[in-house]
């Protein structure tokens, strides 16, 4: 079977391994990856509208629920691998962007910030359960990181839509302040409304249900809480693919 830019063409959903050289990951507990590279997926349909989502391991866990959604409706990628934040974004955004069949993508659903506000050692740069180590990216680099990637997302003439980010309890590891998914999730709308990008606020729609849909003391959520984040998802494409 032929590849083009990391994605087989008859398969809609392929989680590959996507780490720099030198980068320090390693998937945190309660993550979809490695659970089924495969899994949702679909033929290929030359004639459906491609769709490309970009995020985490969240995103990872709703985008099999997504492509059973638009099937027969859209042909929906995930970028390969985790795509972490917006550190590790940059290295790849470019390669990401590359559409199957030289298609260009007809929406592209998007999210960094999970992994830009985990603490992570200072040196090793390695995850870290340390209130006092630093975040991977502190908000004024998020910031400026996604500005960039914005730009590059707005240059393909795909419509956009940003998604926030999911909401976490206290005393997940590694260390993550709760209080920071709502100050990134504003630098983040701060930078995307000046493109009038669409936003998808997963954060809101998720938090009454944390108890119940997940993962405990885990970023991550239960299947049940990725289906319904999933349902979002569809719906908003859909307003974009249906929009006259």
């Amino acid at each position: 079977m032929s590849m083009q830019h990391g994605y087989t063409m008859l398969v809609l959903y392929l989680v590959l391994s996507s780490v720099s050289a030198g980068e320090v990951y390693v998937p945190e507990s309660g993550s979809a990856e490695g659970k089924g590279a495969k899994k949702g997926a679909t033929a290929y349909d030359p004639a459906l509208p491609n769709i490309l989502i970009i995020g985490d391991s969240i995103s990872l866990g709703y985008t099999p629920f997504v492509v059973k959604l638009l099937a027969g409706k859209a042909n929906v990628l995930h970028a390969p691998g985790n795509n972490q934040g917006t550190t590790h974004g940059l290295t790849g955004i470019k390669e990401w962007l590359k559409p199957p069949m030289d298609k260009p993508w007809a929406v592209i659903h998007f999210n960094w910030g999970l992994h830009d506000l985990k603490h992570v050692d200072a040196a090793t740069k390695a995850n870290s359960n340390k209130a006092e180590d630093p975040p991977q990216a502190d908000l004024a680099t998020y910031t400026s990181n996604m500005t960039t990637l914005t730009s590059e997302l707005v240059a393909t003439g795909a419509q956009l839509i940003f998604a926030t980010t999911t909401p976490y309890p206290d005393g997940v590891s590694p260390f993550r302040d709760p209080a920071d998914a709502a100050r990134y999730n504003a630098a983040a709308r701060s930078v995307v409304s000046k493109h009038q990008i669409t936003i998808n606020d997963l954060h809101d729609f998720i938090a009454p249900k944390l108890g119940e849909l997940q993962l405990p003391k885990n970023v991550h959520f239960k299947p049940a809480g990725s289906e319904a984040m999933a349902g979002e998802v569809a719906k908003a494409i859909l307003g974009k693919l249906e929009k006259p």
